[in-house]
């Protein structure tokens, strides 16, 4: 006994050992790679869940790893608000001056990336890319701020704006804009967070202002001309030459970026595949298609216990589809009309009412399909051609079982004791007491007036209760 626990302690001990080991050889690891440099980031695309928690990532490991200066290349048409304040909360509290670049030439930061743009201590473009477009994007399916063009009063709606605007200028009470009250107090809250972003980093307030209510846009000349960025660079290089000398405003007090940073090494911090794996399953489309598997899979399941595949399948894509859709804005009654959709096309294979049941769930699945998602934030929604597909498969697969149902009507009527009847079967054992017969993966006690042998087909020539008669075939 007492060797016993001497090797158990023994085994503890040599476990605790080479669990610290591995810990000082991680950390000496990270000593050593820590160096200074210029850390490259790339925001491409809508921001979401997967974008936030890249950027995180990246500026901590580029902190952890010695870098002087964050470069991050944007080129964005928006995203979701709760993603993109989180970003600009780790941006106004970064140790290291972070420079949002609005990269390559082409590229845009519209909407949130505006914001982003306003938070950052330096702001940068390069030619020939445009920024603006701040306006917050209506939620819940509810109209939202007429686009140019789009209401007849639109000039006289600028016209009042404009006057407003005056006035508050002149110290005299801002005149109430046009909208519904969630829609003027969705824009005043963006108008203060980004009247604040501004005030912070000494850059145009006014047009900020501009930017959502107006949904105003500017290209970089423009935007450099008017304060609204600090720098139109033309590549990394060209950035990082005009840096040189900047003052820069940090939590920890303000710096100045030295002549030396031009000198550094860029070193660009790609998504790793944990970012990779986020992105895709945050992703509106898969997280759709995988909600989908997951239904059906459990629901498959359910009517024929001891599958487990379809469960196992079904519990996986569920759980996944879950995970993305609590971190997206998502409409619960669509997703209640997707579930019950599915049910119900399911509920046509074992319950045929010609049709009623299937077309009633190809409905609820296309109107829930398309609730689902509680944005229009491009590049957040679900494709109207993937749930277009959809339903063409589920009315196929609907079709396919009333033409089976159909066919299954007009076949004639047998009883059950004449069904089996002309079938072939095949001699599995014979003995004195009974002969043994295997027929559709069943095993049947026949009766034969010749005598049989093992493995030798017979047909089936009457059947009484569980004794089939047969005759060599």
């Amino acid at each position: 006994m007492s060797n016993q626990i001497s090797s158990a302690v023994f085994l503890r001990g040599a476990l605790f050992l080479t669990l610290l080991l591995v810990v000082l050889i991680s950390k000496s690891a990270a000593q050593e790679d820590a160096s200074p440099h210029v850390a490259l980031l790339s925001i491409d695309g809508a921001i979401g869940p997967a974008t936030t928690d890249y950027f995180k990532r990246a500026t901590e490991d580029a902190g952890a790893r010695g870098a002087e200066l964050i470069i991050v290349h944007i080129d964005t048409p928006g995203g979701l608000d709760a993603a993109s304040r989180d970003i600009i909360q780790h941006i106004l509290s970064s140790p290291i001056p972070i420079i949002t670049y609005v990269y390559p030439s082409g590229a845009r930061a519209a909407s949130a990336g505006t914001y982003i743009l306003y938070a950052s201590q330096i702001a940068a473009m390069a030619p020939a890319t445009t920024l603006g477009a701040a306006t917050p994007v209506q939620i819940g399916g509810a109209p939202g701020t007429p686009a140019p063009g789009d209401n007849p009063k639109e000039s006289d709606q600028k016209e009042e704006r404009e006057t407003a605007n005056k006035e508050d200028a002149e110290g005299k009470k801002e005149k109430p804009l046009s909208g519904t009250a969630m829609e003027r107090k969705m824009v005043n809250d963006s108008v203060a967070f980004i009247r604040g972003l501004a005030q912070r980093n000494g850059r145009n307030a006014e047009w900020a202002e501009k930017a959502v209510r107006e949904a105003a846009t500017l290209t970089a000349s423009e935007a450099l001309e008017m304060n609204v960025v600090d720098i139109v660079a033309k590549n990394d290089e060209d950035l990082l030459k005009q840096l040189a000398g900047r003052k820069v405003s940090l939590d920890s007090g303000e710096i100045t970026i030295s002549a030396e940073i031009a000198q550094l090494p860029i070193e660009n911090y790609e998504p790793d595949w944990r970012n990779e794996l986020l992105a895709l399953i945050t992703n509106p489309q898969v997280a759709y298609i995988l909600l989908l598997i997951g239904i059906y899979g459990l629901i498959f399941e359910g009517y024929s216990p001891g599958a487990f595949v379809p469960g196992i399948v079904g519990v996986i894509c569920l759980l996944l589809a879950f995970y993305a859709l609590q971190v997206l804005p998502i409409n619960y009654a669509g997703l209640a009309l997707i579930i019950v959709g599915a049910l119900l096309i399911v509920a046509e294979v074992f319950m045929p009412s010609f049709g009623a049941l299937g077309i009633g769930g190809i409905i609820a699945l296309v109107i829930g399909s398309v609730m689902l998602i509680d944005t229009d934030v491009p590049g957040m929604q679900v494709s109207r051609k993937l749930i277009a597909a959809i339903a063409a498969v589920s009315g196929i697969f609907l079709l396919g079982l009333l033409l089976a149902v159909g066919r299954s009507l007009r076949k004639p009527r047998l009883t059950s004791d004449q069904a089996l009847i002309g079938r072939m079967a095949v001699v599995s054992n014979v003995s004195e007491e009974e002969v043994l017969v295997h027929f559709d993966g069943e095993i049947w006690r026949a009766h034969c007036e010749t005598p049989l042998e093992p493995g030798q087909r017979v047909r089936i020539i009457a059947q009484r209760g569980l004794l089939l008669y047969v005759e060599p075939g």
